[in-house]
């Protein structure tokens, strides 16, 4: 016989102190998902502690809030599985890193993000993963058919960092797939809701969710999503083996960004596109660089393969010293100096000094500056650029 369980008011105070307030079952339904904090996850049997078809055995895994997440995000981007990192430039090391191997050659866009060019050239390096940089203007038949047989991937940013290339991804990723050669696209600037990467044959696509679908500064994430089931579970194998994790507090921010998405984005984009109408006719400005605007470089890609535009674009201006250009962003006040964009504020940036870091250099006719156009009514930023501008024509000498 088999005994009998212990009466619950029989065990002394410290046991039962230890076991009460546990989670109500079944918990109260919210809008949201519950956020969930525990490393410890009690499974309902013995036979499911070490069955393999059990993945959530840890807390890091992901719990409700995490997986909700995911699951909107694998909406956002029409993909089989997303997986999460605490930043955008670990959802770019994680995703690499669960694809490649040692004697591996990678081709990547020159004009990427500059953490990934730092993780290329200080971290694969090391691990015996070739990098080579390559013109985003290349044509994807002359970029393909001259990669060489140990070429594993093409890392694409399109449009580019800084200067805004645009890039047929769409193309290069039906030449590499033919070659057996994955593609990989950061798509921060569309945030995974303007352009489908997945949708045009590329294997990955990244997104910096600290940016647009966090979209107040103020928390960091990024994912990586596929649509083959191949690369799901290797991208989910990668963070299992690499222990990355992020927490449920900023798993629900993230997710309550994402529901004002399209409205934040639509206020940026249409802000943006105004700015930089009303900059190409100003007398201190060469050109704008914003894939959006008619007539501008790469605003037929930008055309075919958008639904809209972000509120970041670059601007060149008239040629003037590197004091003139400080005056101008000094002069600024509702353009932020800082380089993380995507949230509700404006900023500013002055460009060249990155640009040195480019294997490719490209001669501009003046300094270029970036701009993040935030939720703030466009009159009151373009007053505030014409101060600024006022300001770097009377310093220009």
């Amino acid at each position: 016989m088999a005994p009998r369980k212990q009466d619950a008011g029989t065990r002394s105070q410290d046991t039962r102190l230890i076991r009460a307030g546990q989670a109500l079952e079944p918990l109260a339904r919210t809008v949201g998902p519950p956020i969930q904090k525990g490393s410890t996850v009690l499974l309902p049997n013995a036979a499911s502690l070490y069955d393999d078809a059990n993945y959530l055995t840890y807390g890091r895994q992901g719990l409700a809030a995490q997986t909700a997440l995911q699951d909107a995000l694998a909406e956002l981007e029409h993909a089989q599985g997303v997986t999460l990192y605490p930043s955008g430039v670990a959802a770019l090391s994680g995703a690499l890193l669960a694809v490649l191997k040692a004697g591996d050659e990678i081709l990547v866009t020159d004009v990427a993000y500059k953490p990934t060019r730092r993780f290329c050239d200080h971290m694969l390096k090391r691990f015996g993963v070739r990098p080579t940089y390559f013109d985003p203007r290349t044509p994807p038949e002359t970029l393909v058919g001259e990669a060489s047989p140990a070429t594993r991937l093409i890392l694409m940013e399109s449009p580019g960092s800084l200067s805004f290339e645009m890039q047929d991804m769409a193309r290069v990723a039906e030449l590499a797939r033919a070659r057996d050669i994955l593609t990989v696209a950061d798509n921060t600037w569309s945030a995974g809701y303007l352009m489908k990467p997945l949708d045009h044959g590329i294997d990955i696509a990244l997104q910096a969710l600290t940016k647009y679908v966090g979209g107040h500064s103020d928390v960091f994430m990024g994912s990586a999503a596929a649509a083959e089931p191949k690369l799901v579970r290797a991208l989910s194998d990668g963070v299992l083996h690499m222990g990355w994790a992020v927490p449920g507090e900023d798993a629900y921010q993230m997710l309550r960004g994402l529901r004002t998405l399209p409205t934040r984005l639509a206020r940026h984009g249409q802000s943006g596109l105004t700015i930089a109408a009303w900059l190409r006719e100003h007398p201190m400005v060469a050109e704008v660089l914003h894939p959006a605007l008619p007539g501008a470089r790469g605003h037929d890609l930008w055309k075919r393969d958008y639904i809209g535009a972000c509120g970041l674009f670059g601007f060149i201006l008239k040629p003037g010293p590197k004091a003139a250009v400080d005056a101008f962003l000094d002069e600024l006040e509702l353009f932020g100096l800082g380089f993380s964009w995507g949230g509700f504020e404006s900023l500013a940036i002055a460009c060249d000094h990155q640009l040195t870091t480019r294997k490719l250099l490209r001669q501009y006719e003046g300094p270029l500056i970036r701009l993040h156009i935030g939720l703030e009514d466009p009159a009151d930023l373009i007053a505030d650029l014409a101060r600024g501008l006022d300001v770097y024509a009377a310093r220009r000498g």
